[in-house]
């Protein structure tokens, strides 16, 4: 059974590389190994936002440009959890044309201009047949507005991907901060894919990856 799991740049490299985090989801994904097999999609964070934001001070820089400075990012983070796992992990670069590696980690990051990581984690799912991604952020839940910016934000329990796409706009741009990427909301609600939208507290990742009850936000079509 394949876990297709969104791991989000902010998480890895929140300012600095997170490495006390990164020990322990590399150890939970290795404890885990045996009853599933993972795909995780991991994503730009800091390393991302900083380089496109250098490339905007340097003039006016098409969205492409921009993404794929976005899209190396993810790959350099994604190498680095290759690196962690070692030998349980297989990198692939095109979630939709590449053999897939008898391998029980694959790992994949940044593919092509226009989305973020969230739009390969879809791909792949509907690919290897998950019915679910598990969605790791730096929050705990979809709220009804940005809770950076709102001290009543409410956090959200359960939606629809019709719900989410009317919370957070229809349209990608380089570098947007929602809490999943509007191409692949499209994506998994066409494919009937759910999203389960959790922080990067270890005890709560591990109960969502084992199907116990968890604090997030579940996503349905």
């Amino acid at each position: 059974m394949w876990t297709v799991i969104s791991l989000g740049g902010s998480v890895v490299v929140p300012d600095s590389i997170d490495t006390t985090f990164l020990k322990g989801f590399v150890a939970l994904i290795q404890r885990l190994l045996g009853a599933q097999r993972f795909v995780i999609i991991t994503g730009g964070g800091r390393t991302a936002r900083q380089y496109q934001a250098a490339a905007r001070a340097l003039g006016d820089v098409p969205d492409d440009e921009l993404d794929w400075l976005g899209i190396h990012a993810t790959r350099l983070n994604a190498q680095l959890l290759r690196a962690a796992l070692r030998v349980h992990a297989a990198l692939i670069s095109d979630p939709e044309h590449d053999a897939l590696p008898d391998a029980p980690v694959l790992i994949g990051a940044g593919w092509k201009p226009g989305c973020s990581t969230d739009y390969d984690a879809a791909v792949i799912a509907e690919r290897v047949g998950a019915p679910r991604i598990i969605n790791v952020s730096n929050t705990s839940h979809v709220y009804d507005k940005d809770p950076r910016e709102f001290t009543d934000a409410r956090p959200i329990e359960r939606l629809t991907w019709d719900e989410l796409l009317a919370l957070i706009g229809d349209e990608w741009r380089p570098g947007l901060n929602a809490p999943f990427d509007p191409v692949a909301a499209k994506r998994c609600r066409a494919a009937g894919i759910s999203a389960a939208i959790v922080s990067a507290d270890l005890a709560n990742l591990e109960a969502a990856l084992t199907h116990k009850p968890f604090v997030g936000t579940i996503v349905r079509p």
